[in-house]
């Protein structure tokens, strides 16, 4: 979805509309929370994306512009149209005017640390801001019920699961036609795989399923591609068939390696008590399954959200390769490191940060 106005909202004026005192407060908590964020970069993010609401509030409002200035960041559903004109107006407000070309350089660099993502039809550039979760937790009533770690039901679990997958992987893509039917797929092709691997956190109320995490023994001919570009890797957001990664049969000697494919925690449950239940469970199942697979000693992932960059650091994950179109990377554990692992403790620190 696109919004394209001729707003009164001029992005020279931001200041009228986004005071700040409020600006100066998500620089701040932004800089906390992303790490290798400059402090121009997250000036220069803020500024964009309360333009790029203010933009689309003004679209879907019947009035022209706002009634009042906004003192709070919200997720911007789908792209919005902006030139780089506008990002320049929008960066250089109070400064000397930088070029429509520097503008354009910014925004390649929000783009290449996960930020925003860009597209250009031929005629127009559309950003898609990615929201920050630590910045607009607040707008997210938490849930108050108990969660349970349970075995993976692909009957029940499945569509649950890929639809909160499916919003984590939207960020990174321009389509998400049929994204969550892809994934549902793809969860019960591996629960008919290795089953054991899949867990799920299940609501005590109603059962349903609002957390999940994909542990794939990985053979020992797949393993080079933990050594390649993260891209290369990518099934669940493809259509394509041949799943680049081979899962090991039990028994399997040479399997060495395991894929966290997946790990998610729907927003409304994202606490730290059911981060710890989810990690612990993790522990358990990973014990589990060096029954099955006895030289089990590396585990590899792939942060595709950025807002779970910071929980993979707190684990211990080191990052490892870069890839070289964008900025997905491998990351590396030593499995007998997450098994000794304190989860509270770390994820403590984590929250308390």
């Amino acid at each position: 979805m696109q919004t394209m106005i001729n707003s009164p909202i001029q992005p020279a004026f931001l200041d009228q509309w986004f005071p700040l005192a409020q600006q100066r407060d998500y620089i701040d908590r932004i800089m906390q929370i992303q790490s290798g964020l400059t402090r121009r970069k997250a000036e220069c993010f803020i500024r964009l994306w309360a333009y790029l609401m203010l933009k689309q509030l003004a679209h879907s409002s019947a009035q022209s512009t706002p009634q009042k200035p906004i003192t709070q960041l919200m997720p911007i559903q789908g792209a919005v149209i902006c030139t780089h004109r506008e990002a320049a107006e929008l960066f250089y407000a109070r400064t000397e005017r930088g070029s429509d070309r520097a503008a354009g350089m910014m925004l390649d660099k929000l783009v290449e640390m996960g930020l925003i993502s860009k597209t250009f039809d031929g005629n127009s550039t559309s950003l898609r801001i990615r929201s920050v979760a630590e910045l607009t937790a607040s707008t997210v009533v938490p849930v108050d019920c108990s969660l349970n770690p349970d075995f993976f039901d692909p009957r029940t679990d499945a569509i649950p699961i890929a639809s909160i997958l499916a919003e984590n992987y939207s960020w990174m893509t321009d389509s998400t036609s049929g994204l969550a039917h892809r994934i549902a797929r793809h969860l019960r092709h591996w629960a008919g795989q290795y089953g054991k691997g899949i867990r799920v956190l299940r609501r005590s109320d109603n059962k349903q399923a609002v957390g999940c995490y994909v542990l794939f023994p990985t053979a020992g001919v797949s393993e080079v591609n933990f050594f390649l570009p993260p891209t290369q890797s990518l099934h669940l957001i493809t259509a394509a068939e041949v799943d680049p990664i081979t899962v090991a049969q039990p028994g399997d000697m040479d399997c060495l390696s395991i894929f966290v494919r997946s790990w998610v925690i729907d927003q409304t449950h994202l606490t730290a008590a059911n981060v710890c239940l989810s990690l612990q469970d993790a522990q358990d199942t990973l014990r589990q399954m060096q029954v099955d697979f006895p030289n089990l000693c590396d585990l590899y992932a792939m942060p595709i959200h950025p807002q779970y960059e910071a929980l993979a650091d707190v684990i211990g994950f080191q990052k490892t390769i870069q890839d070289p179109k964008n900025r997905l990377y491998w990351t590396y554990l030593a499995l007998d490191r997450f098994l000794e692992l304190e989860v509270e403790a770390a994820i403590d620190r984590l929250f308390s940060t």
